[in-house]
């Protein structure tokens, strides 16, 4: 079949940048899916997106529909008359033209009929008008007197296969082949000969690189080299490096600077006003130190880069003078007298104000400081001043540095090192990948923050649900079970998430701490699967319940272990087979006759659980547990191939019954194997 190769481009005013590669993915996904709904094929589809323009570029987009039979399923041959005379009225032929078929043992009448496929260009208008409507769009705008909607007003419309236009009207707009170059070049239209040459005539002709990624790719080239340049490596941040990425056509990176006395701030403070003020890049040292230099990206090749640089570095002043002024009013302030401004700060309907979970997490935090002895005086130090930053003008303005200038705060006020760092870091790991606290205090102050959180929001009865979790509890659980695995913290969870219960206020149910603790080891099955960590571990070790996520931790290692081993295979059967007898057993096999064991394969196998209870005792060495356990293999193998649990004789067969349970038990001490099973 003849195939065409096809453009859309869509021209716009400069679309959010944030939005933009969503936006170009949603439009080339959409039309994916209409072309499948009515089975037109292609070889590719490519999405092209720039601040003023979305467009998809298919490969061999085939010409036409296959035709198809279309079949109507109608009444019973059992069926009234009328109903059947109906049918085939509906179908706009004589009752004799009607088939007869047989489906689920009953016959039906059934109207078969053939229908041709279209052409693709007659398909397409709609096809691209129902794509741009189901793009998502939260805000969309409206312009002019007509009623179209869009994120942003529309321009032009480009609907192209091979050199042909495709008539269309979309959002008020005709289609055509002519698109247009760079904002400030208004005069500049660019008539398309062919759909398959969009990219290469925009690049020649405009100097527009249309495809993100390739233009994202160029922009860090030239970032890096101006870097270079001045003697200087850049921090390149891929969100910032994306959203510089959706404001420019046609990047030039170019070099600036700013007056070395702002470096008396808070260097995260000037990042971030470069940041999300300019879109600057930040360049340091070899020792990774702030230099007084930055990287913008224009969206021209000026004539003059020297006013270009000059109009920047005007700009960039009163931002950072704003950084410097917050700095130094904000230092006038001691965090500890901040507290009380905490009580018109809201965390959160039901649960106080920020003053009143400051006060929880200190208590927490001296909590589980003593339970695992770190220093707990520091600890709640930090944990009642690790919010007060929140009144501070900077954080007013940039909220990403919560906690960080709590930090330089908390220094300036003359708290220790220890309190200042425990701060500063409380909110790590923020998210997947992202480092844990770096002292014993910043973990403890993240665990009893995350926690009061969880607890709290989850006692209001807002827990997550489905694929719905607003206040992100999940990611907060995970980045609480990572703290202690990583940081190897011994805590028992079930009775900290209890003692956390009871702090907050009455509206808070208590009764749920089951729950939290279920909810909170679930997120561990993502956690391993992440590790390759076979999903029956998992559950193998959750049957038994520990209390505490690191001992948990080493139980999943000692069991992924045990399951590399060959040897492995047989001990699970076999341990499968043990849960089996003893749950439709009805005597009580807890005490251990040994007396009444009279095979020589019995009694090897109670000589060899003696030996290997006494070794074990009150020992938390699982991975020693588990190749200890490997050991009887043979000893059980040997008991099942020579002994009948289940005789007749009582005595013997409660031994036997309390035998087979003690092996059990000594499973049962790491974790319940039989869920390995196949």
């Amino acid at each position: 079949m003849k195939t065409h190769d096809f453009l859309l481009e869509l021209g716009t005013e400069e679309l959010p940048p944030k939005l933009l590669l969503k936006l170009s993915e949603s439009l080339k996904n959409n039309i994916a899916d209409e072309l499948k709904k009515i089975n037109i094929s292609s070889s590719s589809i490519v999405s092209f997106a720039t601040p003023r323009r979305l467009a998809v570029s298919i490969k061999e987009l085939q010409s036409k529909q296959k035709d198809q039979v279309i079949e109507k399923k109608g009444p019973s041959t059992e069926s009234p008359e009328m109903a059947i005379n109906g049918f085939a009225k509906s179908c706009g032929v004589d009752l004799s033209q009607l088939e007869k078929k047989q489906l689920g043992g009953k016959e039906y009448y059934f109207y078969s009929k053939e229908e041709a496929g279209q052409i693709i260009s007659s398909l397409l208008p709609r096809i691209i008008e129902s794509s741009i409507k189901n793009i998502p769009i939260t805000r969309a705008m409206k312009w002019g007197s007509a009623d179209h909607s869009f994120v942003r007003p529309v321009h032009w419309l480009v609907v192209m296969l091979d050199k042909e236009i495709v008539p269309a009207q979309i959002m008020g707009l005709e289609s055509g082949r002519v698109t247009r170059g760079l904002r400030f070049q208004k005069d500049l239209t660019i008539e398309l000969s062919h759909a398959s040459e969009y990219e290469l005539v925009m690049s020649k002709s405009a100097q527009i690189i249309v495809d993100f990624k390739k233009r994202k790719e160029i922009i860090r080239e030239q970032v890096l080299l101006v870097a270079k340049q001045n003697n200087a490596e850049v921090v390149i941040d891929e969100s910032l490096l994306d959203e510089v990425c959706a404001l420019v056509e046609y990047p030039r990176a170019f070099a600036g600077k700013f007056d070395e006395k702002f470096l008396s701030v808070p260097h995260e403070a000037l990042i971030s006003a470069m940041k999300s003020h300019q879109k600057y890049f930040h360049l340091v040292d070899s020792k990774g130190g702030l230099l007084p230099l930055f990287i913008s990206v224009a969206n021209i090749e000026s004539s003059n880069l020297k006013v270009v640089i000059e109009g920047n570095e005007r700009v960039i002043h009163p931002r950072l003078s704003d950084s410097e002024f917050f700095w130094n009013q904000d230092k006038a302030v001691r965090l500890d007298q901040r507290i009380d401004g905490l009580d018109n700060v809201l965390f959160m309907k039901s649960l106080g104000s920020m003053a009143q979970k400051a006060k929880r997490i200190e208590h927490l935090s001296f909590y589980i400081a003593e339970l695992v002895g770190f220093d707990p005086k520091e600890s709640s130090r930090a944990g009642l001043l690790c919010k007060s930053d929140l009144l501070s003008e900077m954080v007013g303005e940039f909220a990403d540095l919560q906690g960080i200038m709590g930090g330089y705060y908390a220094l300036n006020d003359g708290e220790s090192k220890a309190v200042s760092i425990a701060i500063r870091e409380h909110y790590q790991p923020r998210f997947s990948g992202d480092t844990l606290p770096s002292t014993s205090e910043g973990l403890v102050v993240a665990i009893a923050d995350k926690l009061d959180t969880i607890t709290g929001i989850y006692g209001i009865g807002q827990a997550p649900t489905g694929s719905k979790d607003p206040y992100a509890l999940r990611r907060l659980a995970l980045g609480l079970l990572r703290i202690l695995l990583e940081a190897k913290i011994e805590l028992n969870l079930k009775s900290l998430i209890k003692f956390s219960l009871d702090l907050h206020l009455e509206e808070v149910d208590r009764s749920i701490s089951d729950s939290i603790y279920k909810f909170m080891m679930e997120r561990l099955k993502a956690y391993y699967k992440d590790a390759n960590i076979d999903s029956n571990v998992y559950e193998a070790v959750l049957a038994v319940s520990p209390d505490s996520p690191f001992d948990f931790h080493l139980r999943v290692e000692a069991l992924n272990e045990f399951t590399q081993s060959a040897d492995s295979k047989s001990l699970i059967e076999s341990n499968k087979r043990i849960a089996n007898i003893l749950k439709d057993s009805t005597e009580h096999h807890n005490d251990l006759n040994s007396k009444a064991l009279i095979e020589d394969s019995e009694k090897n196998l109670y000589k060899a659980t003696e030996l290997l209870s006494k070794q074990l005792s009150d020992k938390k060495d699982y991975k020693t547990t588990m190749r200890s356990l490997l050991e009887l293999k043979e000893v059980i193998d040997t008991f099942f191939d020579n002994v009948m649990v289940n005789t007749e004789d009582l005595k013997v067969r409660e031994a036997r019954l309390a035998l087979i349970s003690r092996v059990r038990a000594l499973f049962l001490s790491v974790a319940d194997i039989s869920h390995l099973s196949s």
